[in-house]
This record gives structure tokens, C-alpha cells and sequence, in this order.
């Protein structure tokens, strides 16, 4: 589709279809848009990407992306340090961060177990998460979104935290079959939490 176009409008083309969720279309119409933008304006978006690139890591303990590590949420002394929120991506944690209900800490999983795309166990945060139960932590709270891989994540992290004495809980199913977490209102998460129940 796009084997008509300048070299350079190709690189960028290819560039954006590497990107999740960006098919050729898409890609083209991102493409155009950047040259239809100052040269400023195209600067200001490479530079951009530039320096989240290099100033943007994952926080040592919880995984969140952040500037600095520990994250700010990872070092609030407020926050009750023995309960773990466990989520897939950082933009879930961001959208329960958004309630302002929830007053513990985060574990970022890295994703979730989803064999056709070749990610087991060992390609997520497990192993980091049991090296923190090692801090008091009393409670864990699954926080995944309601999918066929969550319920399979969810039932791999029953069956390895029970036994170690860890009261493991889930947000109630208030959130649509199939959503993400990120796409949903404050006050529906609020209540997913709230009604969180014993796995």
C-alpha cells in the first residue's frame, strides 16, 4: 500500500505500523500528519520522544513507569504498605490511581498469561511480587481486566499465593466483560474495589 511513496515517508510509515493497535491506514494517516506539522512542531514530537526514552524507567519495587525510583506512589509514607494492588500495565494503575480511593501499593505484573502470544509465567513480575510478601504485606488485590488471559493469570496467582498465607482478593466484576480498566469511569472502579472479594 504504501511502496509509492518517497523513502523517507516509507521509513516513518513502517515506523507507526510497528506500533500496537496501528494497521497501514492508520500508520499512513499518522505519517501525513506529521508533515503536515511545522518544523517546530516536528521537533518539539521528536523530542519529546527522545526524552521519554532516556528519563523514563520502571520503578524498582512496584514496576511503575516513572522519573524517579523509588515512584512517588512506592515512597508515600501514607500509603498502607500491606496491601498490594496487582495490575497488568502502568495505565491501569493510573486509572485506579484516578479514584482516589485506593490508599495501598501497586505491582505491575508486565501483562498477562496469554499463550497464543507466547507469555507464560515467567515472562511477568511473579517472582518479583513473592520477593515483596517478604514486607509485611497482608493482602493482595487483583486488579486485572476481565478477560480469558486475566482469569488465567488469576487462577496461576491463587494457586501459588494461598498457600502462603496471603489473603488474595479481586475487584468485584463491575467493569464490562472484555473493557480495559483505562476506558473506565472513577466511580465504577471505586466500586469494583470496594466490593472486592475473596479469590
Amino acid at each position: 500500500m504504501s511502496s509509492y511513496y518517497p523513502g523517507p515517508i516509507e521509513n516513518l510509515i513502517e515506523e507507526f505500523r510497528k506500533m500496537p493497535g496501528i494497521g497501514p491506514k492508520s500508520a499512513q494517516r499518522l505519517a501525513f500528519y506529521v508533515l503536515s506539522i511545522t518544523p517546530s512542531d516536528a521537533a518539539a514530537l521528536a523530542d519529546a520522544v527522545v526524552k521519554a526514552k532516556q528519563s523514563v524507567k520502571h520503578c524498582s519495587s512496584c514496576f511503575n513507569i516513572t522519573e524517579e525510583d523509588p515512584c512517588p506512589v512506592c515512597s508515600d509514607e501514607k500509603r498502607d504498605r500491606s496491601l498490594i494492588c496487582v495490575v497488568a500495565e502502568p495505565k491501569d494503575m493510573i486509572a485506579i490511581e484516578r479514584t482516589k480511593e485506593y490508599k495501598g501499593l501497586y505491582h505491575i505484573l508486565g501483562g498477562v498469561i496469554s499463550p497464543l502470544d507466547g507469555i507464560g509465567p515467567d515472562n511477568l513480575r511473579i517472582k518479583e511480587l513473592l520477593q515483596r510478601l517478604k514486607n509485611g504485606v497482608k493482602e493482595i488485590l487483583v486488579a486485572l481486566n476481565p478477560t480469558t488471559e486475566s482469569e488465567t493469570t488469576i487462577f496461576y496467582l491463587s494457586r501459588i499465593l494461598k498457600p502462603l498465607g496471603v489473603r488474595l482478593t479481586r475487584i468485584a466484576s463491575g467493569l464490562p466483560i472484555g473493557s480495559d480498566m483505562d476506558f473506565a469511569d472513577e466511580a465504577t472502579i471505586s466500586k469494583a474495589i470496594e466490593g472486592r472479594r475473596e479469590l
